[in-house]
């Protein structure tokens, strides 16, 4: 098969815990012609998706990497094509998902690129509101202010965030939350959520993974101390846990929604029993989860594409 990945610049993955390249390293492991590009390297003619795009063989020693020259690929050419760019989720991210609407439906897109535009990461769970914190969106900071009467501790953070950037605890008796207020939303500009706190936080915010629906591997990232987020990029430390019943509810509740969109490697985060994000456009963990649980989901991950895409021809 021959698989393309967009994503970001190879050269800036962490090997040691990046999720895309383990998804490139099991495609080489079965002979699959692996490709990648950026998304600014994607572009039509005629209604037709190309890519300037870069053959690479993947190791899981030095050189990790052997590329050859970059050239123009009709992405309708490709099995499967990835994306994989991670957020910030803004305007030219969403153009990427114009360009990869227009992928002959012969090739398999994943996540389905429709799916990843219509459904943000933090708006998308608020579909299932029943499972998630209380929250109010909105860029009116009186508003903000009086919803947070309701609950002696809160958390706001930008709707459009990502690794734990702008998130921040407060109450509405902080002498700072407005000036917080109008930091996020730049002075009633940009939407931001306002949600009741968790205090299960410092237990950790618990990830799980799901392909195709079903949860295959999640992990639980602890806050360092001194710290809120459960987000690997700011040093939470991770650990080995097992699903409550009410996440395995939640995953049973997603699963048609899931597969219906073609959402085929999704994350929910978790805290406590609420839902906070539904992570569509980039999930991770594959590594950390990997090393935990004693499995390889990159391994099932592609086992599932492989069943996909012959059922893809088949229509």
């Amino acid at each position: 098969m021959k698989t393309l990945y967009v994503m970001d610049p190879i050269e800036s993955l962490h090997l040691d815990g990046d999720s895309t390249y383990m998804m490139m390293l099991e495609a080489n492991r079965r002979g699959w012609e692996t490709f990648w590009c950026l998304p600014t390297d994607l572009f039509a003619i005629g209604g037709r998706t190309f890519a300037k795009a870069t053959k690479v063989l993947v190791q899981s020693v030095e050189p990790f990497f052997q590329e050859s020259q970059a050239t123009d690929l009709d992405l309708g050419e490709m099995d499967v094509v990835w994306m994989r760019k991670d957020p910030p989720f803004n305007m030219d991210y969403i153009f990427s998902t114009y360009l990869l609407d227009l992928v002959p439906k012969t090739t398999l897109v994943l996540n389905d690129p429709r799916s990843i535009r219509n459904f943000n990461e933090k708006m998308y769970a608020l579909h299932f509101a029943e499972y998630c914190p209380e929250t109010l969106v909105t860029r009116e900071i009186s508003r903000a202010k009086e919803w947070a009467l309701k609950h002696s501790k809160i958390v706001i953070k930008p709707w459009d965030g990502n690794g734990g950037r702008g998130v921040l605890v407060t109450a509405h008796d902080d002498p700072n939350f407005r000036s917080m207020l109008e930091i996020l939303t730049e002075n009633q500009t940009q939407y931001i959520l306002v949600q009741e706190y968790l205090p299960e936080i410092v237990e950790g915010d618990k990830r799980i993974i799901l392909i195709d629906g079903e949860p295959v591997g999640q992990m639980l990232r602890i806050p360092q101390k001194g710290d809120h987020r459960g987000n690997m990029h700011v040093g939470a430390r991770v650990e080995a846990c097992e699903l409550t019943p009410r996440e395995q509810e939640i995953c049973t509740v997603l699963a048609p929604e899931l597969k219906k969109h073609g959402l085929l490697f999704v994350g929910i985060d978790t805290i406590g029993d609420k839902m906070t994000e539904i992570n569509v456009t980039s999930p991770t963990g594959i590594q950390e989860i990997n090393r935990l649980m004693g499995i390889q989901l990159e391994v099932l991950l592609t086992d599932q594409i492989e069943q996909m895409y012959q059922k893809h021809l088949m229509k």
